[in-house]
């Protein structure tokens, strides 16, 4: 997709250095590439806030131990 963007060209180069891009599009790519692996690790991070992971007391290194070896 073509997209026409004002950008300042000093975070266009600030851009360019730390994402290694050879061009501005591969380094636009990479960073809202990243950004978006950002953003969904907060959202899975806001799930597990929102209901917390349980552990189950039945599960310890002896439990797990019996059931692999009655395997």
């Amino acid at each position: 997709m073509k997209v026409t963007a004002i950008i300042p060209d000093e975070l266009i180069n600030k851009v360019k250095l730390k994402s290694g891009g050879k061009n501005i599009t591969e380094s636009l790519i990479i960073a809202l590439t990243e950004y978006l692996k950002e953003k969904n690790v907060d959202d899975l991070i806001d799930q597990v806030n929102e209901k917390p992971l349980v552990w189950n007391d039945q599960y310890t290194a002896d439990g797990i131990r019996k059931i692999n070896r009655s395997r």
